[in-house]
This record gives structure tokens, C-alpha cells and sequence, in this order.
């Protein structure tokens, strides 16, 4: 029988799998794989949202290799969004190849810091969201609105630690906070 905990490391695990996703989605159905694209983002917000809950709520407390690794996860399905957004045509390789020389830097200077990995992830999901709004109107519907019900469902956690936790990242950059290589939550 499985426990709470490994329940979200399996959550996880899915969430991983969509890199491979994307990068099949792109090479398979390029643009036209738009409404794909948006719904697997909406299944990686949903589990990124409960993948965290459901371990805590464990009655076996342990750590796994998938639950300490949870930033790292995130950050692969922002480079699989990333592949697919190259792969299908919507962003330019000079472009992509710029924006992962930049970050690749970022994290060598600073380390694999969670505000950052936050930073990182930001411009490929607002591309992915403009594309959906462009190309595939009520798909990019649908991941605005999951943006606002995800505010009101974590409200007040929302404003007390989300947002300064992605704002800490341009301190992080800037110089004026200590670096930290937390990738909890």
C-alpha cells in the first residue's frame, strides 16, 4: 500500500515526465500541439500545487530523492516548455540559445537558488501563456484563470511568501541578500 508520501513523489515523478513530453510535442505536432502544450502546464501547476500537501500529510515522515529535488523538477518542465516553444517554431533558436547561455551563467555565479529557478521559469510560462492567448484563445483562457484561481486558492500564502520569494531572486542577482541554495518550497 502506498503512503501519502510516496503518492506526491509519484505526482512528481509525472511532473518530470512532461520534459519528455514537450519535447515529443514540439517535434510531433509543432505549433498545432498549442492546446497540448497549456494543458500539460495546467497538470504541472495542479501538481506542484498538491505533490507538497499530499507529502506532508504523510503519517511516515521521509525524505526522497524526487521530494528534495522538487525545484530541479519544476525547472525541467520550464526547459521542456522552453524545447517545445524552439521545436515548434513560436521562439528562434538565437533566442533560446541566448536565454539559456544567460541562465546557465545565473546559476553558475549564483547557484541552483529557488527564487532563481522562479526567475527562469517566469518568461517560458508567460511565452507559453501569450502563444496559447495568440494561437489557441481559450486554452490561454484557461491558464490566466488558473492563475488567478491558484492566487485565491493559496491566499494568504500567495502574498506573504510566493510573491517575495520570486521578488528575492532579483536581490539574489543584484547582490543585496546572502545566497542560499534552499530549493524547498
Amino acid at each position: 500500500m502506498l503512503v501519502a508520501k510516496q503518492v506526491a513523489d509519484l505526482i512528481t515523478l509525472t511532473r518530470a515526465l512532461l520534459l519528455v513530453g514537450y519535447c515529443w510535442l514540439g517535434l510531433a505536432q509543432a505549433a498545432a500541439g498549442i492546446p497540448l502544450a497549456a494543458l500539460m502546464l495546467v497538470y504541472s501547476w495542479t501538481s506542484d500545487i498538491l505533490d507538497g500537501p499530499i507529502a506532508r500529510s504523510s503519517r511516515i515522515y521521509y525524505r526522497s530523492w524526487l521530494g528534495d529535488h522538487d525545484l530541479e523538477v519544476d525547472m525541467a518542465v520550464s526547459v521542456g516548455v522552453m524545447v517545445y516553444l524552439l521545436t515548434a517554431g513560436f521562439v528562434s533558436l538565437p533566442v533560446g540559445a541566448a536565454y539559456a547561455v544567460i541562465w546557465v551563467i545565473v546559476f553558475w555565479h549564483w547557484g541552483l537558488v529557488r527564487s532563481l529557478g522562479m526567475l527562469f521559469q517566469a518568461p517560458l510560462y508567460a511565452a507559453l501563456i501569450w502563444f496559447s492567448l495568440r494561437d489557441a484563445f481559450y486554452f490561454g483562457i484557461v491558464l490566466v484563470f488558473w492563475i488567478l484561481a491558484a492566487v485565491v486558492v493559496t491566499w494568504p500564502r500567495f502574498p506573504r511568501e510566493i510573491i517575495p520569494g520570486f521578488l528575492s531572486g532579483f536581490k539574489v542577482i543584484s547582490g543585496r541578500t546572502k545566497r542560499s541554495k534552499s530549493s524547498k518550497s
